[in-house]
């Protein structure tokens, strides 16, 4: 991702559903939100 979300990456769940998640290093993954795209772009 890039602007506000650089580093962070995204999964899409559902069809409009998403999670923001970053790698933390090579085992963990540091959960940052979930929700719609207009939620969570505008």
């Amino acid at each position: 991702l890039s602007g506000d979300w650089a580093g962070y990456r995204e999964c899409h769940i559902k069809p409009d559903l998403l999670l923001i998640y970053r790698k933390s290093d090579a085992d963990t993954l540091r959960l940052a939100r979930l929700g719609s795209h207009s939620e969570l772009f505008g």
